[in-house]
This record gives C-alpha cells, structure tokens and sequence, in this order.
C-alpha cells in the first residue's frame, strides 16, 4: 500500500514501532491465526497481544474477525497488507489516499444460477447437497466462504464512502475465482463478464478449475479432487479505462461507471452465448489460496489544503 508521510499516518509508524508487534506482522505473514495462539507463539498474555493487535488494527495493516471455536467464539487475526511503500512530501506531489472495502461473497444481493452449483462456510456444505439453486437464499448463505454455478450470474451491492470534495481517480477489484467443471479440471476454460454500475466493463477467461493439490486455507474436510483454489483476479477502472491484470478490457474510465453513486453494484456472470462456457467459482477467506474475500480499493485526491 502507498503512503504518504504525513501526520496522519502516525498511527502506522506507531505500529511498525514495537518488535512484538513485528513478530505478530512476522507469524501473520505465514497464516491467519486466533489470537490466544498468538499470545502462546510469543510467550504473552492475552490482554497484551490484544493492546497489541488493536494497533496494528488502527494502521489498516491486520484484520481480525470472530469465528466458531469449541465453547465460545474465538478472534482470528489475519494479515491484509503485503507492502508498504513511504512517498515523502514533496513540492507539486498530489497527496492520495484509499477507502477499502471488504465484500464478504455469501452477501449478494441478486443472482441467477444454474447447475452444477452450491455453496460452503468454512465448516460445512450450505443445505441438504449440490445443484439446488434454492439454497442460495439459505439464511446461512452470508456465511459461505466458497460458492460455484455453471452458468448465470450473482451480484453485490458495494457501500461508496467517497466524500463529495474528494476526487476519485482509480477503483481496484481484487477477488480469487476460477471455472466451475466437474469435480474439478484445470484445463477447463471460462469466460466470465463483470458489469459495474450496468456497464459491461469487461471480460476474463479462466483457465480451469483447480483441484488435487489443496488450497492454502481449503479446510481439510473439504473433498482434495473438488475445486481448492483460483487465481486472484485484479481489475482497475482508472482514467484511461478498465483492465484486467494490466490488459485493457474496455474503453470504460473511472468517470463513465457513475463512480459517485452512494452504492455500486458489481455483476458476475458466465453467459449463455459465451464462447467458454466454464461456469465460475468465487473463494472467499477461508477457501483457497489467498485469504480475502471481493477487495475494493478507491483511491482519491483530497482536496488541497490552502
């Protein structure tokens, strides 16, 4: 993540000020981890790891989230940043800035889908089996973690938490699919459509579905020879128009999705007269090989200061 050196980011240098929680950033670096076994790697206690977690928190840098455990509800922590570069100050630099926002995929909003299809939280299938679309409105579907159909689409509804003065000047994507075959099949080609805001902004093809080898965070129930893992898939709308993993898709630029709009709606979709009908499948943290869920990165001007 970019930034910039200033007063405002005090908290980050704060967090990066303190070998424990290097040691934190250091063991989150390998996997997520619940917090009390945090505090048993390093030797401390509880109350002191979570002082210690809540900065790192404040710096953007970890996440944490609650999750089931035997007895009670246990906090699981997880790395969200991989780098960080440091822009100095410097005279005609824009200063920039970014509102994230994290999708969980069970939390659609609209879909249509078809066999073979189904979804999973982190700890069991959703409903009674595959291929029934109806469960794709089980109440437990906020919680899926993986979910797959063949053809057909599902959309989310993104909160916009850009202000009026600021200006906008690149949305990033990020989510890991892949293709939806049976069982799994890595030669197994998808072509899969996103439209943002009703805007066709372009077009990916995934290569297959990945099956055999088991994802980083694929929990161990899961059955190895089904879907494991996907490639994350980066897409950017900027001011000079969509691409993905750096190839321009469209001619569609940051000011033609209607980027103000207090609520976007992002589309996926496998369709009908594709010329690769593969399905899709969306993995969430919990499932494959990257632990995040739909990433959305806004970044903005602020306005200048006189």
């Amino acid at each position: 993540m970019e930034t910039i050196v200033s007063e405002s980011n005090l908290p980050l240098f704060e967090a990066l000020a303190s070998n424990v929680r290097i040691k934190i950033i250091e063991l989150l670096a390998q996997e997520p981890m619940i917090m009390k076994d945090l505090a048993s790697a390093l030797g401390l206690s509880n109350s002191i790891i979570t002082m210690h977690v809540k900065k790192l928190e404040r710096a953007n840098l970890v996440r944490t989230e609650m999750i089931p455990g035997k007895g009670a509800s246990q906090k699981l922590c997880t790395l969200v940043a991989d780098r960080i570069e440091l822009v100095f100050p410097s005279k005609g630099r824009i200063p920039r800035n970014f509102h994230i926002v994290n999708i969980p995929i069970g939390h659609y909003t609209d879909f249509d889908v078809k066999p073979t299809c189904g979804l999973a939280t982190k700890y069991q299938i959703i409903g009674d089996g595959f291929d029934d679309p109806r469960y794709f409105l089980h109440p437990e579907r906020v919680d899926a973690k993986i979910l797959w159909f063949s053809k057909g689409y599902i959309t989310y509804k993104i909160p916009n938490y850009l202000k009026p003065e600021e200006e906008p000047e690149e949305l990033e994507i990020t989510m890991e699919i892949a293709s939806e075959a049976p069982l799994s099949n890595v030669h197994w080609p998808s072509d899969i459509s996103f439209e943002f805001n009703g805007r066709p902004i372009g077009k990916w093809t995934s290569p297959g579905d990945f099956g055999g080898t088991r994802g980083k965070y694929t929990p161990e129930w899961w059955n190895i020879e089904m879907n494991q893992y996907g490639i994350l898939v980066h897409i950017r709308i900027n001011g000079d128009g969509t691409f993905i993993e750096g190839t321009k898709v469209s001619d569609y630029t940051i000011h033609d999705v209607d980027i103000r709009r207090m609520q976007w709606d992002l589309k996926l979709e496998v369709k009908e007269d594709a010329k690769h009908i593969g399905g899709l499948t969306i993995y969430g943290a919990g499932f494959g090989n990257y632990y995040q869920d739909i990433v959305c990165k806004l970044t903005y001007v602020e306005p200048k200061k006189e």
